[in-house]
């Protein structure tokens, strides 16, 4: 008897399997683009991060990462209150994802990205 046939189906199967699996979870940004705002009204001053590849500015004025958090409290109405997040030219993904992490660890809620 030939296991040529039955050996091809079982790589067949493994193929089928390899390719229909999922390997790992995808993670989830939770950020609101500015097209779809709840239509609120703003509340407090404003609270504009500019997100460039050699820094970070608040507002229009330089913050260093570490210190970013705190400054965002600061101008901070409530907690639920929306921090809007402009990436500038050149500023990769990844520094976006670093900056709203240090945010969230800040205990920012909303964060609105906008071009």
């Amino acid at each position: 008897m030939s296991l040529t046939p039955m050996i091809d189906v079982v790589f067949l199967l493994l193929i089928f399997f390899m390719l229909a699996s999922r390997f790992g979870m995808d993670a989830v940004l939770p950020i609101q683009g500015a097209a779809t705002g709840g239509g609120g009204d703003w509340q407090g001053p404003p609270r504009l991060v500019d997100i460039a590849p050699d820094g970070l500015a608040l507002n229009g004025g330089p913050v260093a990462p570490k210190a970013l958090a705190d400054a965002v409290a600061a101008l901070m109405p409530d907690a639920d209150a929306p921090v809007i997040l402009r990436p500038r030219d050149g500023a990769d993904l990844q520094r976006l994802v670093a900056v709203m992490d240090l945010l969230r660890a800040g205990g920012v809620g909303t964060l609105i990205l906008v071009e």
